[in-house]
């Protein structure tokens, strides 16, 4: 694949002893768990694969003992099969940049409708507002994202252009009209941005609807009442912080899934972030790069949940004491 029509033995024979393909299974995993720790081991005879090469690794020796060197430096994510011997961190640094202020816009529309929403559905419980909200809400859960993509695409890329100005596709960073610069575009972000958040908007506004009605059912809402606090003042100062919890778990899960579900949205409009390069990559087989994108992705999780949970101990009081 990477040789193309100039595929012979000879040629053959050196990709594979350059990306370790001539050694046993067992040992390529080795090589790779070895490539990606922190704390790796390395040989200083100059052919062998885990040979301490500056163009591969970024690294600071610490000891060595016999022809072994032990390092400490960054992971190394191998190179990309189809671009031309590129590093599959620098293709990760310059995709997922884009995913994440993909991801972050959707999510801060999906908490600050939903949230609003559903203050408004629960203050309304079972009017004409109420119901159409959950029906909107119903809505929003049951559409796939490639289907509200197309869709959104088709509409307001399309048939309303002269009116909303949108393009169908389009990225983050664009070439200028003489191809000569790139410059930002910040009306290629709205659509993908709102087909992203509509799903995880239809959940945060059916969670804080039933969990503020909840909230609303608790001792000390009724002595503020009693009190004579206003309403607003009730929602504010008591009710909305006691039932952000459960809308604090379910957006710290879609954000860290919205990095590896934007591929259906991403591909669909054009916009050059991790979900398309994955597509890319999965047709391609370029096998390192759909590795190293989902250990990054992996890694994102790990550390939205970690954040989520120092987030939790603002929220709730009694989680520092368990």
């Amino acid at each position: 694949m990477m040789l193309g029509q100039n595929e012979d033995s000879k040629q053959l024979a050196i990709v594979k002893k350059k990306y370790g393909f001539d050694q046993p299974i067992a040992t390529q995993y080795l090589y790779y768990l070895n490539d990606l720790s922190p704390l790796s081991f390395h040989s200083k005879t100059e052919g062998d694969y885990t040979y301490l090469s500056q163009n591969k690794y970024s690294a600071k020796s610490l000891f060595s003992i016999g022809n072994t060197i032990t390092v400490l430096k960054f992971p190394y994510l191998r190179e990309s099969f189809t671009k031309q011997g590129k590093k599959v961190s620098q293709v990760l640094a310059e995709t997922l940049p884009n995913t994440f202020v993909l991801a972050v816009t959707a999510i801060i529309i999906a908490m600050v409708l939903g949230m609003v929403l559903g203050v408004v559905s629960a203050l309304k419980k079972d009017t004409i507002i109420d119901k159409s909200i959950q029906i909107f809400s119903t809505l929003g859960m049951s559409v796939p994202s490639f289907f509200s993509a197309i869709l959104f695409a088709w509409i307001f890329g399309f048939i309303l252009h002269k009116y909303t100005n949108l393009e169908m596709t389009g990225s983050l960073y664009e070439l200028d009209d003489f191809g000569e610069k790139m410059h930002i575009k910040w009306k290629n972000l709205i659509l993908p941005a709102i087909v992203l958040g509509i799903r995880p908007l239809a959940v945060v506004i059916q969670l804080m609807r039933n969990s503020l009605l909840e909230v609303f059912n608790q001792d000390y809402i009724r002595t503020a009442r009693a009190k004579g606090l206003s309403e607003f003042q009730i929602i504010k100062k008591h009710a909305i912080k006691n039932a952000l919890n459960p809308v604090v778990t379910a957006i710290s899960g879609w954000f860290a899934s919205m990095l590896a579900g934007a591929v259906f949205v991403e591909y669909i409009f054009g916009w050059n972030g991790l979900g398309k390069e994955i597509v890319n990559a999965l047709n391609t087989l370029d096998l390192p790069v759909i590795m190293g994108s989902v250990l990054i992705i992996a890694l994102l999780f790990i550390i939205i949940n970690i954040f989520v949970d120092i987030i939790y101990t603002w929220l709730d009081p009694k989680v520092k004491l368990e």
